[in-house]
């Protein structure tokens, strides 16, 4: 009889401390728990990241890796909420060297309560000979009720192959241009992006830029750490450069190295400016956005040549104001957003406008740019000087006027490209005036010119008028020269 209770008692406790198959089935479903790799991808090729998901992709069993940066694969438990956690164990195998890489978690994953996917991060140490492959394989669950893969045998996806194919690792910088006060011990950053991801050793000591200073100060960068995608710098002002009238300008040019190429944006410009005193209330850039309408476009006309006749020709580019921060002295608030709470506030540069995308990778025809050339590229990774985020500068007459005044082109270099091993680097400069020629209808006149030894001998410029209405008054013939289309 005690043998018997001892017994019953036994199972009672193993019963209440251990958990079955149907403590993880889907009961509507019938479905039993398990476990697989969830790898998505695109049709491009590009993986998709937990927590993202879709419905149409399905689970890759293997992935063509052409980049350095830190891949991402999910593991996902099918199952209910989970009452104690389960730990998969997981195994690496590679047809290389097996130190040019490394995992994260190394072999275990583990799943608890809700959190039914975890991720195995596999970051690259070294460059690959082509042709090598890593297999990861989901081994063993610490509850053997867990099937280890899917429910199938013709895609269990419970092993996962990265094929490591040739990597092309580029760099560029993201923004063109960045504005100092001039202040010594002013500090300010900026990115250096590798869409393609970089190797820390062969960058940590590697020179990377050419500068041509106009200013004195300091450069260093964050660690490198997990990120694999940029490389923040941070620049310090050594001198005093706060003299109004005087215009300080410092480039950084991003130069090629030994397996990295310069690509894209490949010059950054900072610039003290000449500070003139100007009225925001006359906000000038106002008359030339709208940025309740995300396509606003202004209008254009420039002197170029068709077939062999100088002629006006138009143009037109979705038109944005340059978002500013409020603290910049010609800040002006577009925004409250409708709450009482400042730090949601937007404010916009009052004197400057820009051309670009609405969204996209894409780009507009700024200052009618893509007639200057015969083969370029639309593409913004190619051809980012297309999309000139701050490209006209306005300054009111006496300082506060609403209706007239000088414009400037704000001067910077534009990489423009036919593809991504043919680009160039081309500065464009120019001024003008602007005026409110009819009611609501205003005007800017100016000269642009262009600057490139390769493929203009030097600096070209011709005539152009903007405006921000779609019906204007054409403009009346030239009698100069205009330039031709030119091959990249």
């Amino acid at each position: 009889m005690n043998r018997i209770k001892i017994i019953f008692l036994f199972s009672i406790v193993t019963a209440l401390v251990s958990c079955s198959k149907d403590d993880y089935r889907f009961e509507s479903q019938n479905i039993d728990p398990y476990v697989r790799f969830n790898f998505l991808a695109s049709s491009a090729g590009v993986p998709l990241e937990y927590p993202a998901v879709s419905t149409t992709i399905q689970p890759s069993a293997s992935y063509d890796n052409k980049s350095v940066k830190t891949l991402k694969v999910p593991v996902t438990l099918t199952s209910t909420a989970l009452k104690s956690p389960v730990v998969v164990n997981f195994s690496a195998a590679t047809s290389g060297d097996i130190t040019s890489f490394s995992l994260e978690p190394k072999t275990e994953l583990t799943f608890e309560g809700t959190k039914l996917t975890d991720t195995i991060f596999v970051s690259f140490d070294r460059r690959w000979a082509d042709k090598q492959s890593i297999t990861l394989k989901l081994e063993n669950a610490s509850n053997p009720d867990i099937h280890i893969g899917n429910l199938n045998t013709y895609a269990p996806n419970n092993i996962f192959t990265i094929n490591l194919r040739e990597i092309s690792t580029v760099y560029t910088f993201p923004v063109k241009d960045l504005i100092v006060k001039g202040e010594i011990g002013e500090k300010i950053d900026f990115k250096v992006n590798f869409p393609n991801g970089f190797i820390p050793s062969e960058i940590e000591n590697a020179s990377i830029f050419k500068f041509q200073n106009g200013f004195e100060y300091s450069l260093t960068h964050d660690d490198f750490g997990d990120n694999r995608s940029s490389i923040t710098y941070h620049l310090t002002l050594l001198e005093d450069i706060q003299n109004d009238d005087a215009r300080y300008e410092t480039k950084i040019n991003l130069i090629n190295i030994p397996n990295y190429i310069a690509t894209g944006n490949t010059s950054l410009t900072i610039v003290k400016p000449i500070k003139s005193l100007r009225d925001i209330q006359a906000n000038p850039a106002s008359k030339f956005t709208d940025p309740t309408n995300a396509f606003y476009l202004t209008y254009g006309e420039h002197w170029f040549d068709k077939d062999g006749t100088c002629t006006w020709q138009t143009f037109n580019a979705l038109t944005f104001p340059v978002v500013v921060t409020k603290d910049n002295e010609n800040a002006i608030l577009y925004s409250d957003k409708g709450t009482a709470n400042p730090n949601d506030d937007v404010y916009h540069d009052a004197f400057k406008i820009g051309f670009n995308v609405a969204s996209g990778t894409n780009t507009v025809n700024s200052f009618g740019l893509k007639r200057w050339f015969s083969n370029e590229s639309g593409s913004a990774a190619v051809s980012p000087g297309f999309n000139i985020t701050s490209a006209l500068e306005f300054f009111p007459e006496n300082g506060n006027s609403k209706t007239q005044g000088t414009v400037l082109v704000i001067p910077q270099d534009l990489t423009i490209g036919s593809n991504k091993d043919n680009t160039h680097i081309i500065a464009i400069s120019g001024e003008g005036t602007y005026k409110e020629i009819s009611n609501g209808l205003y005007e800017i006149s100016f000269e642009l010119k262009l600057t490139n030894d390769k493929l203009f001998g030097g600096t070209v410029s011709t005539q152009y008028r903007m405006f921000n209405n779609r019906v204007y008054p054409k403009p009346a013939a030239l009698s100069i020269n205009c330039p031709k289309e030119v091959t990249l």
